[in-house]
């Protein structure tokens, strides 16, 4: 299709340069040179997005595929040319440096899915790297991602997870103590894995006809709505990735979510969640959370998603603002509004909303418990301000002087929602405000066991993280819904992977 549709480039052989007048590069995956191992995957990524029946995975031509070790018949591994503007300056061209564009499929579903392989090997984009992942980074990707899909917000998705016997050498903190790490491959799959990146080379280069070829071709595939022979697409084109970027960021502080490194190289066109790094959920609510260790300057804090989506949004059309109207800039307001259980319209939701986090980020409130806590705790239970000990991030709150005054006016408000019950607000607020995510230190404890390969907790988060708002047994029975461990508070997470 690709091949199809554009020129590639005139050069085939796999060494690092700069590549121009094309989109992709043919690169085939470079396989594993030791056992390759299958330590997890989607059954219902692989029944309802790719067809195929759950016992595939224990096949030998499953395992070759997804591990790089065999390409499909007819199948032509492409990798992406793209550049970026990262940590707000112009980086030149990156480009998919390890990973493998190894087929469009159109399911049962008319879907169309392109998958790729992470991992994979080197290609002409791999600059200074060694085209390999860890296993460390590639766990945090096949997790998060999918937890994010359950979550309800626009991600990526992870099919498998294989790890490899090979040696990986990584400095995880650049700080120059490199260790030997294991490879590993994640099979993920996107409708589009182009993103700001991919205009942004075109236009720095001068390439505008194929800039235009490729921005058509987008339109046509991923946006029905606009209409190929209207002179405005272009402006269409941009109104609606602001729209639906602003939402998805939106989505992404609504559960407290920080991507790490918001690089224009990282920004979806399709508005979806992609490229899972240094990300990061905050515990307690603190808006100058940065989960990336690299990330000195703080551009990238949990509180600045927003500024830095517009500036990632002003470099997509080289213009100086984006456009967004009333509505969109409601988006934070309205989300906020549903996970504090508010019905119609009030003047004062805002300054509620405001009060709120600032009582957070004064006492150190957990963002995700404490909404969570909101969402179950009855009425009669706060008017009395007796808060239950299962409450512990309301705890926190309520030891804040201003907290009586906050739930007074909460209280009073909910009173104003027209025919509403305390049953369904709390019923209404469970459905929205997650009771578990991936926290890191959820994630390092997975990845501990993974390293001396055990995987069942791998597969325990991927079983508990499928169904974020519902109540689990076993999920109770890890913690993962009581207070952080304390040496959780000395994680770090780097670009490094």
């Amino acid at each position: 299709m690709f091949t199809e549709s554009f020129p590639v480039d005139v050069i085939q052989e796999n060494y690092v340069r700069n590549v121009r007048n094309c989109i992709f590069s043919i690169v085939y995956p470079t396989p594993f040179k030791s056992r390759v191992r299958l330590v997890a995957v989607s059954e219902e990524v692989l029944e309802n997005i790719l067809d195929l029946d759950r016992s595939v995975k224990g096949t030998s031509d499953f395992l070759q595929f997804v591990s790089g070790g065999k390409v499909l018949l007819g199948s032509v591994p492409l990798a992406h040319r793209y550049g970026g503007h990262q940590f707000g300056s112009w980086a030149g061209q990156l480009g998919d440096g390890r990973a493998h564009l190894m087929g469009v499929y159109t399911n049962r579903h008319g879907e169309r899915w392109e998958l790729q392989l992470k991992g994979s090997g080197k290609t002409p984009y791999s600059r200074n790297g060694d085209g390999r992942a860890v296993l460390r980074s590639s766990l945090r990707e096949f997790l998060c991602s999918e937890a994010m899909h359950y979550l309800g917000i626009p991600t990526s998705r992870a099919a498998s997870l294989v790890v490899s016997d090979d040696d990986v050498w990584r400095d995880q903190f650049y700080n120059g103590n490199i260790k030997k790490e294991r490879g590993a491959i994640v099979l993920r799959l996107a409708k589009s894995w182009f993103r700001i990146g991919s205009l942004e080379i075109l236009a720095h280069s001068g390439e505008l006809d194929l800039q235009r070829r490729l921005l058509d071709f987008i339109i046509q595939e991923h946006f029905p709505s606009i209409a190929m022979n209207d002179s405005n697409r272009y402006l269409e084109f941009f109104s609606t990735v602001v729209s639906e970027t602003a939402n998805l960021i939106a989505l992404w502080m609504s559960v407290g979510f920080a991507h790490g490194v918001c690089n224009t190289d990282n920004f979806s066109l399709l508005s979806i969640t992609i490229d899972y790094g240094p990300f990061g959920f905050m515990d307690s609510y603190d808006p100058n959370f940065v989960p990336n260790t690299s990330d000195d300057e703080k551009r990238y804090k949990i509180g600045n998603q927003a500024n830095v989506g517009l500036f990632n949004l002003s470099k997509l059309l080289q213009a100086l603002k984006p456009l967004l109207d009333p509505r969109q800039k409601q988006l934070f307001t309205e989300l906020f509004k549903t996970k504090l259980g508010f019905l119609g319209e009030n003047e004062d939701d805002s300054y509620l909303i405001a009060f709120l986090l600032k009582l957070m980020e004064d006492t150190k409130a957990d963002f995700t418990m404490t909404f969570r806590h909101l969402s179950e705790i009855t009425e009669d239970e706060l008017k009395e301000l007796h808060i239950p000990e299962e409450f512990w991030a309301l705890q926190d709150l309520a030891k804040h002087k201003l907290f009586s005054e906050w739930v007074t006016m909460y209280l009073l408000r909910l009173n104003r929602n027209k025919g509403d019950s305390d049953t369904k607000r709390r019923t209404r607020m469970t459905t929205v405000n997650p009771r578990y995510i991936l926290r890191n230190w959820m994630a390092e404890s997975a990845v501990q066991k993974a390293h001396l390969n055990d995987f069942s907790e791998v597969h325990l988060l991927q079983q508990i993280l499928q169904h974020p708002f519902q109540k689990q047994q076993a999920a109770e029975k890890a913690g993962y819904s009581l207070r952080p461990p304390v040496w959780a508070k000395d994680l770090k997470v780097s670009c490094s992977s």
